[in-house]
């Protein structure tokens, strides 16, 4: 396979630059070791500190903070009732997560197409897929720009659904009220591409105080201490019931304390996201052979992935070769995502090619270059100029 490197000269970069990456400073340090020398390292003060914490950054009344955004997803269709002969509707493109949330409790996931420019779910696609078993929508923020809320809630209302949000957008806002406290449910992951991390970590946003009540049983095992909840009158304070099936999808305190001291940080964060996207956006924006995701205006993004989406017209190369060309300059690049239903495990289910042919088609032109605070101005420079020489080499 033919070397950029090789045929342009010497690599841009020496040493690579990934997709994303985290940012821990000393003081996120400093506050996990304060926390490790604590008397609690789970079930402790800093759960609550972080829930609290959570809910003032996004405005929304509860918070369950959770192991991961995959345990997140799965106890938010646990508390909305998704049972067998249930149907949700998920976005195509995005983590397996998102669509296995709704297997784990036995439901159908139907999958809805994007749209080509924001790579959002597709409003329209979500009305034609509407039926009766119909119980809910996951709706992704794909890249971290909020989906058209106003316009899946009123859906929702119509038919009597619930809407998870399955929110990649920590410190967006839409039409200026925070991510989080809007849908019925958000979900938040904190992975380290994220915009801020715990290493994992996950968390559950909610108005409606019983749909809080059953997302903190699920997280743990079912199980309560509070006597309002019990069948039985309590025995004394060291009582506690189970009465329902949870799963143990804690977060440790040590994990809460970084992430406590990481969204002290997410203006921070997020403003230098915005900069670094401007960059690469007026770098971009005049180059035919590239498409760059359109901005919706309600969303106010914190942005975290950056995605060009190569236009087969204007270029000629493959994707994988454009992706080769890039790794050989100095850049560590990704693909953000597989359709899920392409999925082996999803196609065993009986999912076909062709289900969501936008999402499809966009698989095979995208990919995410380097996006995250630490990069430099000389990294994101390094960067344009590296996609500027691939695109020069295989330009029509």
């Amino acid at each position: 396979m033919e070397n950029l490197a090789i045929f342009g000269g010497k690599p841009v970069r020496e040493n690579k630059i990934a997709y994303g990456k985290q940012l821990i400073e000393e003081d996120d340090i400093a506050a996990v070791v304060e926390t490790l020398k604590s008397p609690y390292l789970t079930c402790g003060p800093k759960i609550t500190e972080l829930e609290d914490k959570l809910c003032e950054v996004t405005g929304a009344k509860h918070a369950v903070a959770v192991s991961n955004g995959t345990a997140a997803l799965h106890i938010a269709c646990m508390a909305i009732g998704i049972q067998p002969g249930d149907e949700v509707i998920v976005s195509s493109i995005t983590f397996a997560a998102s669509a296995n949330c709704v297997l784990y409790c036995g439901g159908t996931p139907v999958f809805a197409d994007i749209r080509p420019d924001t790579y959002n779910i597709d409003v329209e696609d979500v009305k034609r897929k509407i039926t009766d078993k119909t119980k809910a929508i996951v709706a992704v923020d794909f890249t971290g720009q909020a989906v058209e809320l106003d316009e899946l809630k009123k859906i929702c209302k119509e038919h009597n659904l619930y809407l998870i949000e399955d929110a990649h957008s920590i410190g967006t806002k839409y039409k200026g009220q925070p991510v989080g406290s809007i849908a019925d449910i958000t979900t938040f992951s904190f992975h380290p591409v994220k915009t801020v991390t715990a290493g994992e970590g996950g968390a559950c946003m909610t108005n409606d105080d019983e749909l809080y009540k059953k997302l903190a049983l699920a997280r743990t095992h079912g199980i309560t201490k509070h006597p309002e909840e019990m069948v039985r009158e309590s025995e004394g304070p060291w009582y506690y019931e189970q009465v329902d099936l949870g799963y143990n999808y804690r977060i440790t305190d040590f994990q809460a304390a970084l992430l406590i001291s990481q969204l002290k940080k997410l203006k921070r964060f997020s403003d230098r996201r915005k900069q670094i996207r401007a960059m690469y956006d007026e770098a971009f924006k005049d180059m035919p052979e590239v498409f760059i995701q359109k901005q919706i205006p309600e969303s106010d993004t914190t942005q975290h992935l950056y995605i060009l989406k190569l236009n087969p017209e204007k270029l000629k190369c493959t994707r994988r070769e454009f992706f080769d060309a890039f790794a050989a300059e100095g850049f560590g690049p990704q693909v953000h995502y597989v359709p899920v239903y392409r999925h082996p495990y999803y196609e065993k289910l009986g999912y076909k090619k062709g289900l969501c042919p936008v999402a499809e088609a966009t698989y095979e032109q995208i990919i995410s270059i380097p996006f995250y605070p630490a990069l430099t101005d000389s990294d994101v420079e390094d960067t344009i100029k590296a996609i500027k020489k691939i695109v020069g080499y295989y330009r029509k």
